[in-house]
């Protein structure tokens, strides 16, 4: 028994996983800043043209647009790339997600109940996924996006064979 009055295996604790995302991650997510960056400009180069162009409120938010897309283009996915980090252990698996609000993330084993891979069109065209890994967490599911391909579909089978041998409720 521990001192805290718990018997069995040690939980796992939260701590820096080790593992980064695929440097393939960056091109993904500098294509879907490049992607919100034109859906927002786009309307606006339309109403500077058939309305008065010569209006300063246009002018003036259209270069703001794509000045702050063109820094968030090359800021945000090599910052993503810095924190997004992934780790499984034979006793849990471990996130840190998020570029400005970082979200560290423990899952045990035992309390996993399903592993999901995603993989959106970008994603199909770079050869990446996102493995979800579901608990019964009221903070919701894990993800690990921007693996490589044959890197999710191995870490799916190891977490799939993982859950099945160990002992747990999974709730």
């Amino acid at each position: 028994m521990r001192p805290n009055g718990e018997t069995g295996a040690a939980r796992p604790r939260l701590r820096a996983p080790r593992h980064r995302v695929s440097r393939k991650a960056v091109t993904w997510w500098l294509v879907e800043e490049l992607i919100g960056t034109v859906l927002l400009l786009v309307p606006q180069l339309v109403a500077m043209f058939f309305w008065d162009a010569g209006r300063p409120t246009l002018v003036g938010t259209s270069i703001a647009t794509a000045v702050l897309g063109a820094v968030g283009c090359v800021v945000i996915p090599r910052w993503r790339y810095r924190v997004h980090r992934w780790e499984a252990t034979p006793e849990a698996v471990y996130t840190r997600t998020g570029w400005f609000v970082q979200d560290w993330r423990v899952a045990p084993l035992s309390r996993i109940q399903t592993v999901d891979t995603k993989r959106g069109p970008l994603q199909q065209m770079l050869g990446l996924a996102t493995v979800t890994v579901t608990t019964a967490s009221a903070a919701g599911p894990l993800e690990i996006p921007g693996l490589d391909l044959e890197v999710a579909q191995r870490l799916v089978e190891e977490l799939t064979a993982a859950t099945q041998a160990t002992r747990g409720d999974a709730t």
